[in-house]
């Protein structure tokens, strides 16, 4: 089984077309590589995490950049009622990362602020030696006062003041501490999300001194890549010009930050469109929400992946390594999935089933078992992903468990200040009281990346109900399909790509339809559900099996970061 996949492209990208000396510099506020080191929150970071991964392991020459949370995003408890707690997490650098001796100093408030960085050396997975540095930035040392030591505390965190603080050391800092530390031939500077277009003016500033001139925007366009995520405009982070003079100082003429960022707000997203040669969303449709949302700029999209051998369960990679030799460097190889037979497929499920179960029944004692049919529900508890759907009408969603038995697994954390967010957990856990008889459900705490690992390998359906079109991407669904779980969703997202009725999973809703309702859709759910889905896994194993294979062949083949880093390359690195 040989084919020429993304990996000899990237190795022609790395080896001929970059001097050895040059970087891709890649800047996300969040940052998730393991889930002993809590620097993420949740899809942002995991995604950041992953496309590194994959740099790592096609020789794609990338520095990474981001911020070291002293404690954490939070650890997330949860009392009987449901009811979130949030605890700083307990964690030591020094066991992970190697504390680099060079600091670097930011203005902040018209006062230098120290900077120092850790390093992380992301290894490929193959072992050939190559590794991604990822340089955490942190300001918690001696020399700053106690507030700008706490400045790299706690992701997502603080006031606004404390946001735009944060945003300041991750842009401006992260270009200091490149220089520093001897990157001098970057290339482009990737920006995951707005959070670090400050960079920008840190580039215009820099350039200008080095030309002594006027600020040259094209040149610093030509080095800028941006990548939104957010298809709403409530989600990109605004500052009043009161505060960015207070905060950032004199840094450039406010006639120059107003035409790049904004009239009335400096807006950070505006920033980066301003000053990037390309623009891209995170999945097809959301490349067209994104283009009707800033209709005067050239936006295209690249869809989001993930890094398949993380991803894997044990007993998958076992399977993989068996019959697709090759595959963690080029997971387009996993196309062959469909000429694996389909009871060794069951089986390795099975094995990831019954560590899922072990553990929930450990965790919660909701008494689950082996054999009942699983469904899961796993991401950040927002009121447009709606978690709480399924239970649209119980006296429905009973009956149709005495069709064939269900039990259900839920997981994710709410923002801190999102009281909404915080009132669907605590709707979940009065449903799991309620129908405690009938059906058994679980909320798993504290979900990260460990736990995501297990739920999205070892549930038998994976279910996704997001308010149409607010899901950029949603990558869950694709760690669900390289394990062999079928999705079942609302058609956005990846899912408009990844959703062949039928054959890869199934559908809530139509992809026609703008907007949902949650009557229509629940009504959707719960008829498939029972119609089809259901009865499919109980009385027709062998299409259920065929659906677990197409999701691997079709789904698990493209929707990886190989794939996207490739995408890329060739699109955003490559002039």
């Amino acid at each position: 089984m040989e084919s020429w996949g993304y990996l000899e492209m990237i190795e022609t990208f790395s080896n001929k077309e970059i001097k050895k000396d040059s970087k891709i510099a890649y800047f996300s506020m969040e940052i998730g590589i393991d889930s002993r080191i809590p620097t993420y929150s949740g899809g942002l970071g995991v995604l950041a995490g992953d496309t590194l991964k994959s740099c790592a392991d096609l020789k794609v020459p990338v520095v990474g950049i981001t911020l070291l949370y002293k404690k954490g995003y939070y650890y997330q408890k949860l009392d009987e009622r449901g009811n979130q707690i949030e605890l700083p997490v307990q964690w030591t650098p020094s066991d992970f990362l190697e504390l680099l001796p060079e600091k670097i100093n930011v203005k902040i408030e018209n006062r230098d602020v120290i900077v120092q960085a850790w390093q992380y050396n992301l290894e490929s997975v193959d072992g050939r030696n190559t590794t991604v540095p990822i340089l955490f930035l942190d300001t918690d040392i001696s020399e700053n006062s106690n507030y700008d030591r706490s400045l790299t505390d706690k992701l997502y965190g603080g006031d606004e003041k404390y946001r735009l603080a944060q945003e300041i050391i991750l842009g401006i800092g992260g270009v200091h501490i490149l220089r520093k530390l001897g990157y001098n031939s970057i290339k482009k500077y990737h920006m995951n999300e707005g959070h670090a277009s400050l960079l920008v003016l840190e580039l215009l500033r820099e350039l200008k001194k080095q030309e002594d001139s006027s600020l040259d925007f094209d040149a610093v366009r030509d080095m800028c890549v941006f990548t939104t995520h957010t298809p709403v405009p409530a989600g990109h982070d605004k500052f009043s010009y009161d505060l960015v003079k207070n905060v950032l100082g004199e840094f450039l003429p406010i006639d120059v930050l107003k035409m790049l960022a904004g009239e009335k707000n400096f807006n950070m997203t505006l920033l980066a469109l301003n000053s990037s040669k390309y623009i891209n969303g995170v999945a097809k449709k959301h490349g067209e929400v994104s283009r009707e949302m800033f209709p005067n700029y050239s936006i295209d999209s690249i869809t989001n992946g993930i890094h398949s051998y993380s991803w894997a369960s044990g007993s998958f990679r076992k399977l993989y390594d068996k019959y697709i030799p090759g595959w963690t460097k080029d997971p387009f190889t996993l196309r062959y999935t469909i000429s694996i037979p389909k009871t060794e497929i069951w089986n390795v499920h099975l094995e990831a089933k019954k560590n899922l179960i072990d553990y929930v029944n450990k965790e919660t004692n909701a008494g689950m078992d082996y054999e009942t049919f699983t469904i899961g529900f796993a991401r950040r508890a927002s009121t447009y992903k709606r978690a709480d759907l399924l239970f649209f009408d119980n006296h429905r969603l009973v009956n149709i468990s005495k069709i064939g038995k269900i039990q259900i697994i839920f997981a994710g954390k709410a923002h801190p200040k999102d009281i909404p967010g915080k009132e669907i957990i605590k709707k979940i856990f009065s449903h799991i009281h309620n129908l405690k008889t009938d059906i058994k459900i679980a909320y798993l705490e504290d979900y990260n990346i460990e736990l995501g690992k297990m739920i999205t390998s070892g549930v038998d359906l994976w279910l996704n109900t997001p308010l149409k079109p607010r899901e950029a991407s949603g990558t869950s669904g694709m760690k669900a399909s390289l394990n062999g779980v079928p999705n079942f969703s609302v058609l956005d997202g990846w899912w408009i790509e990844g959703c062949i009725e039928g054959i890869t999973g199934w559908s809530i809703g139509t992809k026609l339809a703008e907007e949902n309702s949650d009557k229509k859709d629940a009504e959707d759910l719960y008829a498939k559900l029972e119609n089809i889905i259901i009865p499919m896994f109980y009385k027709y194993r062998e299409q259920w099996l065929n659906i677990m294979q197409y999701s691997i062949a079709f789904n698990a083949s493209f929707f990886n970061t190989h794939r996207m880093v490739h995408q890329y390359v060739l699109n955003a690195y490559l002039d």
